[in-house]
């Protein structure tokens, strides 16, 4: 029963340190604050980051296709269906999280991507609105592949 406690708590943690990850790499403000922080996480978490922005409803398929070949370009996920499903659903969860306050706005900001093991985990930072009256949104998904 220990052992069991044991392995659901390291699956726990592990799927939580993803996640952080994944928030810090999509918080950075520029590409080498982004290789300075893959180098901290490394060996145990690999990730990457892309910028995006736009309209919010006609970027979705964009930014969903960026998360991928961002994931795909830095190592984290094989050219599989199964690996680069795993990155556009959870890609496609954060969105549907903040698309209450996008729809009709502009978005622009960054993806934090990150993989340890299983786990994949995708978090958008973005700021959404008209010109300099933005609102703020973070939101992540995951996936285990």
């Amino acid at each position: 029963m220990a052992d069991a406690r044991d392995k659901r708590e390291h699956l726990e943690s592990d799927s939580r340190n993803v996640a952080r990850a994944a928030v810090l790499m999509a918080l950075t403000r520029s590409r080498e604050e982004e290789k300075t922080l893959k180098a901290e996480l490394l060996p145990e978490v690999s990730c990457a980051a892309v910028d995006c922005g736009g309209e919010f409803i006609t970027s979705v398929t964009r930014i969903v296709e960026r998360a991928v070949v961002a994931a795909k370009r830095e190592g984290l996920i094989l050219e599989s269906h199964l690996e680069e499903g795993g990155v556009a659903g959870a890609t496609h969860e954060a969105l549907t999280q903040i698309v209450d306050k996008a729809i009709g706005l502009n978005i622009g900001g960054k993806i934090g991507i990150a993989r340890s093991g299983d786990h994949i985990v995708v978090a958008v930072f973005f700021g959404i609105g008209l010109l300099h009256l933005n609102e703020v949104a973070i939101a992540l998904g995951h996936r285990v592949v």
